[in-house]
């Protein structure tokens, strides 16, 4: 009684259009008031506790970092840098687009802030040199959920909190998927380009290689920060993000002076905003979770699960769907707040890894960003290339077929997400 009340109320909230958050937090606070001996002040130190969770600190300092990165031309360096090493290629921008987001995703931890700084500048590139519009919205739209996939990520830490896992241990296990799904993006549009004729860039000289090398550094360099700063010991993911956030700032401001100190308020209340909409989704999530933990409602599933005798490839087939369809209506951090500590002690009892049932979740988080009708890319993809939500929905769904595949790949292959955190001794 106490699990469908809980859902069936969250269900109902959410189809009336009252906020995630908000259908989130009444729906758990109405379940302990009318079910649970727990006292209603539980719920007050819940949230205090949420606030106080070091790991998740982690989230507001990488999405400044982003938001630096982003108004500070980083992207814009990125570009001309991935053009140099691949824009001889055919089809070399859209290709080039694809590394860039890559690039970008390795600073940034967020998808909707990759496709905006990677988009706004790429698809224009792309059409000015002949490329239909609706290719590279497509293209980037796609290759912008890499943000979210690729260290440091956003989401990963969101799922090392509910679980309590390694958020160093969860960046290194998205490394090789988030490069896997990269080039096959990239070799899929070489054999598109290749038919279809698509413009190619004049090879760039080992000069102009060089040149845009240099120019990029600064950016390139934060990738061996962050993730070389964690694997070494130097510094833990929190204080990563902190020393990103730092180090970005100090970038845009004194090396490449693409904003002046002015500015640095607005980027900073931005990013607030931000951080501020994205924690108070997580507070009332992690209430949610403690009402599940409280009622003992993950250990039911599991025994559910255990005396129906379902076996571990079936478990991710069914955990594989109910993501899919979570994704195309929910916030992605909402999904992994909510269904982690179901799915988690479930994982464990079956013999499947923690880290690898992250990165499956993350994977289809990755969808969800493009799955309409609630997919962000699909919307910030809109408002950078002006092209309607539907055109690009049309755009984006012959990439979302390879991203179905690659999960399938992801989820029953665990060598491809374990096989470099066990490499490194973590």
């Amino acid at each position: 009684m106490t699990i469908l009340f809980l859902f069936a109320l969250l269900f109902l909230l959410m189809f009336l259009g009252v906020p995630i958050a908000v259908s989130l937090g009444l729906a758990g606070s109405l379940t302990i008031m009318i079910f649970s001996e727990d006292s209603v002040r539980s719920l007050a130190i819940k949230l205090f506790e949420t606030s106080e969770h070091y790991t998740l600190l982690a989230i507001p300092f990488f999405l400044l970092a982003g938001a630096f990165m982003t108004t500070g031309g980083v992207a814009r360096r990125l570009i001309d840098f991935a053009n140099a090493c691949v824009g001889h290629i055919r089809g070399g921008l859209a290709i080039g687009a694809v590394l860039a987001c890559m690039l970008f995703a390795a600073l940034s931890g967020s998808s909707p802030a990759t496709v905006a700084a990677v988009g706004s500048i790429a698809i224009a590139g792309m059409v000015r040199s002949g490329y239909p519009q609706a290719f590279g919205a497509g293209i980037v739209c796609n290759a912008g959920t890499l943000g979210i996939l690729i260290p440091p990520s956003v989401v990963m830490v969101v799922y090392a909190a509910a679980t309590e896992t390694s958020v160093g241990k969860l960046f290194m296990a998205g490394v090789v998927p988030g490069l896997l799904l990269g080039t096959v993006l990239m070799v899929a549009i070489y054999i598109i380009a290749v038919k279809k004729n698509l413009p190619a860039l004049p090879r760039a000289t080992f000069r102009e290689w060089l040149s845009s090398a240099r120019k990029a550094i600064w950016g390139l360099l934060l990738m061996v920060i962050i993730l070389g700063g964690i694997y070494s010991g130097m510094f833990t993911p929190t204080e990563a993000a902190a020393v990103a956030a730092v180090y970005s700032g100090f970038v845009a401001l004194f090396v490449y002076k693409d904003m002046t100190i002015r500015e640095c308020p607005k980027v900073i209340l931005e990013s607030a905003k931000l951080s501020i909409m994205l924690m108070f989704i997580i507070a009332n999530a992690m209430l949610f979770a403690h009402v599940l933990t409280t009622e003992q409602i993950p250990q039911t599933i599991t025994a559910w699960v255990l005396e129906a005798g379902l076996q571990p490839w079936m478990f991710l087939l069914v955990v594989n769907i109910v993501l899919l369809v979570a994704g195309a209506f929910m916030e992605p951090s909402a999904i992994i707040l909510i269904l982690a500590p179901i799915l988690f002690p479930i994982a464990v009892q079956l013999g499947i890894d923690p880290i690898h049932l992250g990165v499956i979740m993350v994977v289809n988080m990755e969808i969800g960003l493009i799955t309409p009708p609630v997919g962000l890319n699909l919307f910030v993809t809109s408002a950078v290339t002006g092209m309607t939500v539907t055109q690009v929905i049309r755009a984006a769904m012959p990439w979302l077929m390879m991203l179905l595949s690659f999960l399938v790949i992801i989820t029953y292959v665990p060598w491809i997400s374990l096989a470099l955190p066990e490499a490194l001794g973590m």
